[in-house]
């Protein structure tokens, strides 16, 4: 206990937002200083041992190129932790480079979850943090983190909505009184839409595509609503049938078309919530507006979609993508909101 105190003096508390496609690490007085795929390159040997190579942007250029005793693995799925001991390795490594590579830190870290995850996925996550140095481990469900990043009055009388679509999860939730009355999660974002562009080429085209070539398209022609004018890019990759490397051109209608099935579940599961909603506060989230963060906020007429679908104003964060990590990193300077967002 007093080892802790004394090594808690010499810490600096952290915030991360741990996920399923890249991490964000905040530190307390000095804002994000991390921000890296969530990716472990991992060497495996004869006797089946693991060596750690490479840990976020290093390990993600190594994905698809690799020989066959090292394996690319991203440690998150969902969400949530799929692989215990390499994702205790890439926390250690976020802790210790936020830190300047300092071993002897123990910080206080705060971490963003998924709102739909169970209490066994939860110790999960904690004990990952505990193992990797984390001196105090405190959870805070995505939303209401997002909901804090953004700038929302949580602790009012009055609901905010909040839909976070990130790399493994989209969760909507409805805020009010710095609790969360309504929660929903699924399981569909932006890994799915990876997934399903890829597939669209591979069944359209016969050309295989790696992980990393789909969610370049998904970035530079990804949308959600007809747009005017239809855009084109080249995408490379290897000739199914004659197994060699071919060029094609695809359009953003093409690409609205391979993830509509995502975009079909993120509307419902938006719809769903409001249908759930009390009346008192539906009728706040009419002068409220729904507020749209992560990264899949930006994909373009999203909002605008979403607004038409809805009836209701829609507006995306001013920093989607790191809108979680600084929604934790708030709490950091806050400890009495932090014990009250905190997740059991």
């Amino acid at each position: 206990m007093i080892l802790d105190y004394i090594l808690g003096w010499f810490s600096d508390d952290l915030a991360i937002d741990l996920g399923t496609a890249n991490s964000l690490v905040y530190v307390r007085g000095k804002g994000i200083v991390l921000d890296e795929p969530s990716v472990v390159a991992v060497k495996r040997d004869r006797r089946g041992n693991n060596k750690i190579l490479a840990v976020g942007k290093d390990a993600k250029s190594m994905v698809g190129k690799t020989p066959g005793n090292i394996v690319a693995i991203r440690p998150l799925k969902d969400g949530v932790i799929a692989d215990f001991e390499v994702a205790e390795e890439m926390i250690r490594y976020f802790i210790q480079k936020a830190h300047n590579r300092r071993s002897l830190i123990r910080p206080r870290v705060v971490m963003a979850i998924p709102s739909g995850i169970t209490q066994v996925e939860k110790r999960a996550v904690k004990e990952a943090a505990e193992l990797a140095g984390a001196r105090e481990v405190y959870l805070i469900d995505e939303p209401m983190a997002a909901a804090i990043g953004a700038g929302l009055p949580i602790t009012e009388p009055r609901a905010n909505m909040v839909v976070d679509i990130g790399g493994g999860t989209t969760e909507v939730a409805v805020i009010s009184l710095g609790g969360i009355v309504y929660s929903s999660s699924v399981r569909v974002a932006g890994d799915k839409m990876d997934e399903s562009i890829l597939l669209y080429i591979k069944h359209k085209y016969n050309l295989l595509i790696g992980e990393h070539t789909a969610e370049q398209v998904k970035i530079t022609l990804g949308n959600a609503y007809s747009e005017n004018e239809e855009k084109t890019v080249k995408v490379k990759g290897r000739d199914l049938i004659k197994g060699i490397p071919r060029t094609i051109e695809i359009s953003s209608k093409e690409v609205r078309l391979a993830i509509q099935e995502q975009i079909d579940t993120i509307i419902g599961i938006v719809k769903d919530a409001l249908e759930q909603t009390p009346p008192q506060l539906a009728a706040d989230i009419v002068d409220q507006g729904i507020m749209l963060t992560g990264g899949c906020a930006l994909l373009s007429g999203l909002d605008k979609l979403l607004m038409e679908e809805t009836q209701l104003p829609v507006f995306v964060a001013e920093a989607p993508l790191s809108t979680v990590v600084l929604g934790v990193g708030k709490t950091l300077e806050n400890i009495s909101i932090l014990k009250q967002v905190a997740a059991i």
